[in-house]
């Protein structure tokens, strides 16, 4: 399907919906360079219900600037929702948006960095060949809410060639 229009389009937003979006917001910046931009938000009103479908929303949280993008970069959003709906076990194969990966210069100190911030381990860390690409080593860990994160570094990558980019 080709989409019809003269319009661009980017991603500017990774929404993460928090259970305390200060506790999140601070692993973020700790663990991964994140930095915050003001102001913190405090949505409420109507027109907050009318986008959400969540009666009485009241919002609360922050926008993360991502490491390696420029001020008008994506952002990841942290937010916390007064009423919280029922959830699901974080699983990397579950059907939707599975996880954040960010492409690192040292996935085992940057595991490590994790863990001591409270996050936790999916599985172990792999390193192997890519026919063509060359070698990479990845580990999926959790934040300290359970999101599952990919960390991933390309033997050859080279994060200031490529900010933002996480790889092939």
């Amino acid at each position: 399907m080709e989409v019809q229009g003269d319009y661009q389009r980017s991603i500017c937003a990774h929404d993460l919906v928090a259970k305390d979006w200060r506790r999140l917001a601070a692993f973020y910046e700790a663990v991964f360079g994140c930095t915050p931009i003001p102001p913190e938000r405090d949505l409420t009103g109507k027109w907050i219900e009318a986008v959400t479908g969540v009666p009485s929303a009241l919002i609360r949280g922050v926008h993360l600037r991502l490491p390696g993008y420029r001020d008008e970069g994506s952002t990841l959003e942290i937010f916390q929702y007064n009423r919280l709906a029922d959830e699901s076990k974080p699983a990397v194969n579950r059907p939707g948006y599975a996880h954040i990966a960010f492409a690192v210069d040292d996935v085992a100190a940057t595991r490590a960095a994790v863990l001591a911030a409270g996050g936790g381990v999916v599985r172990e860390m792999v390193s192997m060949e890519i026919a063509g690409k060359g070698g990479i080593t990845f580990a999926y860990v959790t934040d300290p809410e359970g999101n599952v994160i990919e960390l991933r570094q390309w033997a050859d990558q080279d994060l200031q060639d490529h900010p933002g980019q996480g790889g092939r």
